[in-house]
């Protein structure tokens, strides 16, 4: 455990000043001031809706970009920058010559990018639910302030977090087989795309493709919630994407150790 803690320590250190880390800052509090200058911009056309109605044009406008293509990339990215600080440095050996398991560095590794997706998830659901609440204090005609959005904010927040385990333990297994750039990135970024048709076309089996599983997720949040006649805005948080989308991820987690603790480092 101790190796682990300080593993996840190093992680933290040798990422902190670089675009990995920042990513899962910045994306989410850029994205938020630029819808929120769109909607403070044509808030004429929002100011007669109910406040439940602003509330769900507001967060549906970053679901849409998150679900589709941001969540997605950001993870490509995110996983392809942590693995690279060994492979660009050549710094394998040296790694796995301290005094600390390959399993105590490996799964550091791993939990650090979660750590990273989670922390860009919960900063898109915070931001988006301080925006509104930001912009009802610029323009006092919104009703961002009449209406309790924060519990369903975080649980769809939790359910894409849940729906994007599995491209993250994939891509980070292509991080780990490739040094360089095109590989898991390009690879990465075909999968999001053929998810992304898959989602949208309404395959029957699309629910098998990882890479298809946060805009699944958006889709069956959307659903159910307008899809309720006693107008109760709740949805399941578990379904078969989640549940094959943890599943890959623990499976891929585990190749992933046999992958580096079989490799030969030269």
């Amino acid at each position: 455990m101790k190796g682990f803690i300080l593993s996840l320590k190093s992680e933290f250190y040798k990422t902190r000043k670089t675009l990995a880390f920042w990513s899962a800052i910045l994306f989410p509090l850029v994205l938020c001031c630029l819808i929120s200058f769109g909607f403070y911009y044509n808030s004429a056309k929002i100011i007669p809706f109910p406040a439940e109605t602003q509330w769900f044009r507001f967060v549906g406008a970053f679901l849409g970009v998150m679900g589709s293509l941001l969540i997605p990339m950001l993870v490509i990215f995110q996983t392809f920058s942590i693995n690279n600080i060994e492979h660009r440095s050549e710094m394998w050996k040296s790694l796995f010559s301290l005094p600390i398991s390959k399993w105590s560095i490996y799964s550091a590794k791993y939990f650090y990018a979660l750590f990273l997706n989670a922390l860009c998830i919960s900063l898109f659901a915070s931001f988006i639910f301080a925006s509104g609440y930001i912009m009802n204090f610029f323009v006092p005609e919104f009703k961002f302030n009449q209406y309790d959005i924060s519990g369903l904010l975080f649980k769809m927040h939790l359910k894409l977090f849940l729906a994007s385990t599995g491209i993250l333990s994939i891509q980070f297994l292509f991080s780990l087989l490739w040094a360089d750039f095109l590989k898991p990135m390009g690879i990465g970024f075909l999968f999001t795309v053929f998810g992304i048709i898959t989602a949208n076309l309404g395959w029957k089996y699309a629910y098998t493709i990882p890479f298809a599983h946060p805009m699944l997720a958006l889709q069956n949040i959307m659903g159910q919630i307008m899809g309720r006649e006693d107008k109760q805005r709740v949805f399941d948080l578990m379904d078969k994407e989640i549940y094959i989308s943890l599943g890959v991820a623990v499976i891929t987690f585990v190749i992933g150790y046999f992958v580096i603790n079989k490799r030969n480092i030269k």
